[in-house]
C-alpha cells in the first residue's frame, strides 16, 4: 500500500493507494482540517485510525506528502502551516524507514501528476500550441501561492521547486499601485503572495473600495475570498465584481511573469482550489490577456498553451507516484 497526502494551509487530503503491478488504485480517501491537529503526526494518527476503522490494513511500502512550503533537508519550512513537517517524525508515526518517506513541495507534487492526468482533467484556456519536450510551468493560488518549473532532461521531465511567491509584487496600473502603497504601510515588504492568494481578495476589496464594508469582514471563521467570489458571481455587489476582476488579472500577470522567466512553450498549468472556484471568470479571457500583456514578447507568450487542472487530487496523484518509485526499490 502507498500513502499520499496534500498538506495545505486549510486542509490536508490523504489517500491510501493499492499498488497493482505498478498501477495505483485509490482505496481510501480522507480529508482533515489543517488546524484540526496539534501536529502533522497527530493528523497522520487520525487518518490511520479512520482507515483502520473502515477496514483497511496499513501495510505501507512508502509514503509521500506534497506540503505547502519549502523543503529544506528533511523538513518543510512554511508560513502557511501551524506546525512543522519533518520526515523522521512522520516516518516513525507510520512505522516506515525514513528513506521510504518523501516530502515534496506541494507544487512539485502537482507537477509530478502531469504525466498521469487524463485529457478530461485539463481545461485549455487559449489557442496556444504545445511544443514537445519544451519547459513547462505550474502555478497555483490557494491559501498561499506556489510555482514550479519542469525541464526535459533528455529522458523525462525534472521538476524544480520555486519560492516565487515571495518575490516583490509588481503593480501594473494605478489600482495595483494603490494596493502596493497601502500594504506597504502594514508590512515591511509586499510580496506577490499577499495579493495573488486567498487573502488577496479581502485586501483588494478593502483597499480599492474602502466605502463598501461587509459584515462578514468581522465575522470569525468566514472565508472572505469565497464570500466575495460568491457575491461577484451573483452580481449582488459591484465592488466584489471588480475585486474578482482585479484579482484574476493579477493572477494572470504573475503567471505571465513566470512565463517570461521560463519560456514554458510546453504549457502553463494553473492548479489550486481557487482556480476551480472561479473557473467561469478564467474562461472570460482576462487572465489570458494579462498573461500575454508583456510588451515585445506579447505575441510569443500568446502562443503558450494555458491549461487549468480540473482534478483537485493532482498533488496527491503526483505524490503517490513519487512514493511508488521508492516503494518498489
Amino acid at each position: 500500500m502507498i500513502l499520499a497526502g496534500d498538506i495545505g494551509g486549510t486542509k490536508c487530503n490523504f489517500t491510501l493507494f493499492e499498488d497493482a503491478s505498478g498501477k495505483l488504485h485509490p482505496k481510501f480517501k480522507h480529508t482533515l482540517p489543517t488546524k484540526g491537529g496539534a501536529s502533522f503526526e497527530s493528523l497522520l494518527d487520525q487518518f490511520c485510525a479512520e482507515a483502520q476503522r473502515k477496514g483497511h490494513r496499513l501495510e505501507l511500502a512508502a509514503a509521500a506528502f506534497g506540503v505547502a512550503g519549502a523543503v529544506v533537508g528533511d523538513r518543510v519550512l512554511s508560513s502557511n502551516l501551524p506546525w512543522p513537517v519533518e520526515k523522521q517524525a512522520g516516518a516513525a508515526t507510520l512505522h516506515l524507514a525514513p528513506e521510504k518517506v518523501i516530502l515534496l513541495n506541494d507544487l512539485v507534487a502537482a507537477a509530478a501528476s502531469l504525466a498521469h492526468l487524463k485529457n478530461e482533467d485539463l481545461l485549455k484556456l487559449n489557442d496556444g500550441t504545445r511544443e514537445e519536450r519544451a519547459p513547462m510551468a505550474l502555478i497555483a493560488a490557494g491559501t498561499g501561492l506556489g510555482e514550479a518549473i519542469l525541464f526535459w532532461d533528455g529522458q523525462r521531465y525534472q521538476i524544480s521547486p520555486s519560492e516565487a511567491s515571495l518575490t516583490d509584487f509588481a503593480p501594473r496600473n494605478d489600482r495595483e499601485f494603490l494596493l502596493l502603497q497601502s500594504l506597504r504601510h502594514r508590512m515591511p515588504r509586499v510580496v506577490t503572495e499577499e495579493i495573488v492568494s486567498g487573502r488577496g481578495f479581502r485586501a483588494i476589496h478593502q483597499i480599492i473600495f474602502p466605502g463598501v464594508q461587509h459584515a462578514f469582514f468581522d465575522e470569525p471563521g468566514v472565508d472572505a475570498a469565497a464570500t466575495i467570489t460568491q457575491h461577484a458571481f451573483a452580481g449582488s455587489c459591484a465592488a466584489c465584481v471588480e475585486t474578482l476582476q482585479i484579482w484574476t488579472e493579477a493572477y494572470g500577470a504573475e503567471a505571465g511573469n513566470m512565463a517570461l522567466r521560463v519560456l514554458p512553450f510546453g504549457g502553463v498549468y494553473v492548479a489550486g482550489g481557487i482556480a476551480l472556484k472561479i473557473l467561469p471568470k478564467l474562461k472570460e479571457g482576462g487572465f489570458v490577456r494579462a498573461f500575454s500583456d508583456k510588451m515585445k514578447l506579447s505575441t510569443a507568450l500568446a502562443k503558450i498553451p494555458i491549461y487549468v487542472i480540473l482534478n483537485e487530487e493532482a498533488p496527491v496523484i503526483g505524490a503517490a507516484h513519487e512514493a511508488l518509485a521508492i516503494g518498489q526499490d
